[in-house]
């Protein structure tokens, strides 16, 4: 039995578990696991390893795990298009990309008004296919995820890629440090991370709520959840509007009125995570070191 793998805080949450089913670990040997994104027609994951400069793939169908791309520019979050191609941030070459489908790479977005991004940091596809992505400025921080660097924006902003011309609007320019994000199943809210607390002590470690119109154009923003001892990252949401997100050394689980239901514990700092499977039940789990995976009663919602 796994009992030890969970807590439950709601009944909701009880029912979205199975105790017989244990938390895995599938690999470790990263330096921070990140941006983990699966792809349903080759029952296979990539995610990042950023300070070591590779992507790797995990393999569904006999657990194998190989480099997928190295370097990597440091990339960090990734996700599927519409078309099932890699969308991916790189905080080494400070910009968004996607792999097609022959193995080429497009440059979807490294400027924003002639100046260079921060470091695109997570991304999500809208179905209208426009690409929406936060640009904190933790690879040109340091050295360790990408380049030392001065800063060319005025802040740390989320973005949007229009679909028929790829023009880049700023939709959200009052965050401290945005991190990860995605859509509620029906598109009409966005829900994004700001982990401010990572430069200012008592900076914002929680997850704002966004109305998103037909023209993509955001309202609202109030704070949806937040954390006193550890930090929101990257986070997914299921198809009954439940946020599953990464929460210090485990997951925690958000009804959709901001209620914490429940919480998976991991034991290592959780960076990111997505649902995957044949089924979209598998929630693999990127935590520092390490690869995991867990199997609940819920399935994810397919905006990737």
């Amino acid at each position: 039995m796994s009992a030890d793998d969970y807590e439950v805080l709601h009944e909701d949450f009880r029912r979205k578990i199975r105790f017989s089913a244990a938390v895995e670990r599938l690999f470790t040997g990263c330096r921070w696991a990140e941006g983990p994104a699966y792809f349903p027609a080759h029952r296979a994951l990539i995610w990042s390893d950023v300070p070591n400069d590779r992507m790797l793939r995990f393999d569904e169908t006999d657990g194998s795990v190989s480099v997928f791309r190295g370097p990597s520019n440091y990339s960090n979050g990734n996700t599927v298009d519409r078309q099932g191609r890699l969308v991916t941030c790189e905080h080494g070459t400070r910009r968004v990309t996607r792999t097609e489908h022959d193995g080429s790479i497009t440059v979807l977005a490294d400027r924003f008004e002639g100046r260079r991004f921060n470091s695109p940091n997570d991304v999500v596809v809208r179905r209208d296919g426009s690409i929406w992505f936060t640009d904190p400025t933790y690879g040109i921080d340091c050295d360790y995820e990408g380049y030392r660097a001065d800063p060319e924006m005025d802040g740390s902003h989320v973005y949007r890629i229009d679909p028929a011309d790829g023009k880049i609007t700023r939709v959200a320019d009052d965050f401290e440090k945005p991190n990860g994000l995605a859509f509620s199943p029906d598109e009409r809210l966005l829900y994004v991370a700001d982990t401010g607390a990572t430069h200012r002590p008592d900076g914002p470690r929680h997850i704002r709520r966004f109305a998103v119109d037909e023209r993509g154009k955001l309202s609202g923003g109030e704070i949806f959840a937040s954390l006193s001892d550890a930090m929101f990252d990257g986070f997914r949401i299921d198809s009954d509007g439940r946020i599953w997100t990464s929460a210090g050394e485990g997951v925690n689980c958000y009804a959709p009125d901001g209620r914490l239901t429940g919480r998976i514990r991991i034991g290592e700092t959780v960076a990111n995570l997505v649902f995957g499977g044949p089924k979209r039940n598998r929630l693999f789990i990127c935590a520092t070191t390490s690869l995991y995976s867990v199997l609940i009663a819920v399935n994810g919602d397919k905006t990737f």
